[in-house]
């Protein structure tokens, strides 16, 4: 019997060929080192309660679908946000908690004048006593800046940054919550804001 005869070799470029794929679709390291792996996050959803009537909206933005979801603010009102990740009908927001010393959260709002504080308890406070901020507060000075320019909320999930700060910063016409040095975008979602 042949040890090299055609039905083997195709065997064994089939046994390399998928093993060649599954290394090659893994980012920096195995699949176990991310707990949530881009490829795995399908929604992120922000829950923004008005603190005066109560009421609550969500809004589900649909990764890789495109288009920016339009939130209304008013100014002058206090918001509690909370962040939700999903992973179809999955909530992947516990892995992340789990995970909380591996992750932390950037809020960019070009063209608003917001002030956030994250509100996080200790399921989501990391080990550095950096909040991951997936619970805030949101202070509405000015929704919208200036009316001919698009106001946003760019909202980024990092993972494995090698430092964090929860501090703010101007950035052109508006304000980013949070630094990270490092890292890898595990989730970034657009959002428009309106009033």
């Amino acid at each position: 019997m042949k040890l090299f005869n055609t039905k083997n070799i195709i065997k064994l470029l089939a046994v390399l060929f998928i093993a060649i794929t599954v290394v090659s679709c893994q980012r920096d390291g195995s699949s176990e080192e991310d707990d949530i792996p881009q490829e795995d996050l399908t929604n992120i959803l922000l829950n923004i309660k008005d603190k005066t009537t109560g009421e609550v909206k969500t809004y589900n933005y649909s990764m890789g679908a495109g288009g920016a979801q339009a939130i209304q603010l008013t100014d002058g009102k206090t918001y509690e946000v909370t962040a939700q990740f999903k992973n179809g009908n999955e909530d992947a927001t516990q892995e992340i908690k789990d995970a909380k010393d591996e992750h932390f959260l950037v809020f960019n709002f070009p063209n608003s004048d917001i002030t956030l504080t994250r509100t996080d308890d200790a399921s989501s406070t990391r080990a550095d006593g950096k909040r991951v901020g997936l619970r805030t507060e949101w202070v509405v000075n000015k929704a919208v800046k200036n009316a001919s320019a698009t106001s946003q909320l760019i909202f980024t999930l990092y993972h494995e940054p090698a430092s964090v700060s929860e501090d703010s910063q101007a950035s052109g016409n508006g304000i980013v919550y949070g630094t990270q040095v490092g890292g890898e975008t595990d989730a970034q979602a657009n959002y428009t804001i309106t009033n």
